[in-house]
């Protein structure tokens, strides 16, 4: 499906199901959602580019690859987006985080802008945006919008699950920005949750219901 991205590794696959289970608590919640994204981020980060660089071994000097290019940013769309940092950070020790404020409103179910702040370079590095959820796809196109005016000019969209609306709105409207998510869901209720999707990620992160 074009710029969509199902990582459908084993070990994803099985630490989503209990992540999904309503009988998970908010601990083993946190812990789940940072173990995924860390190794989301291993496919996500596949095309990084690499240079080769001269070593030193305990035996002798050799040509090595480490990466090169773009610096990277992590930029969580707040507030389930925070839950993903942490996994990604264990990966990406050098990225620099950035958080964009966007929430829905449950009559409208439309974002609502309310904070950002940004690396001041941001419009040179490769960005990661983060957000557990791509329901109606609303709120990840505004931050992406919001990125490009900033002028970034690669951004790569994570999340944990996706819903044919959100992908349909984020390819529509960002064609150029990649879309990594570990499954691809049946569609939204009326209420614009995912179904079956895992409730509300921002409330199970952090206990707030």
């Amino acid at each position: 499906m074009g710029n969509l991205h199902i990582i459908d590794h084993p070990m994803i696959q099985h630490k989503l199901s209990i992540l999904r289970d309503i009988n998970t608590g908010v601990k083993d919640f946190r812990d789940l959602l940072t173990e995924i994204s860390l190794l989301m981020g291993y496919e996500l980060t596949r095309d990084v580019p690499l240079t080769e660089v001269e070593i030193e071994t305990p035996m002798m000097k050799m040509k090595s690859k480490m990466i090169s290019g773009k610096k990277l940013a992590i930029i969580p769309i707040l507030r389930a987006g925070l839950g993903m940092v942490d996994g990604l950070l264990s990966l990406l020790p050098v990225a620099k985080v950035g958080h964009i404020g966007l929430y829905r409103d449950h009559e409208t179910c439309q974002p609502v802008y309310y904070y950002s702040k940004l690396p001041f370079d941001i419009d040179q590095r490769l960005v990661i945006l983060v957000d557990p959820m791509l329901a109606t796809g609303g709120s990840a196109s505004d931050a992406i919008a919001l990125l490009k005016k900033e002028g970034c000019t690669t951004i790569r969209l994570m999340c944990l699950v996706a819903a044919p609306q959100g992908v349909e709105t984020i390819q529509r409207n960002h064609p150029d920005v990649d879309i990594y998510t570990a499954a691809f869901d049946d569609g939204l209720d009326g209420h614009a949750y995912i179904l079956p999707g895992l409730g509300d990620a921002g409330d199970r992160i952090f206990g707030t219901k």
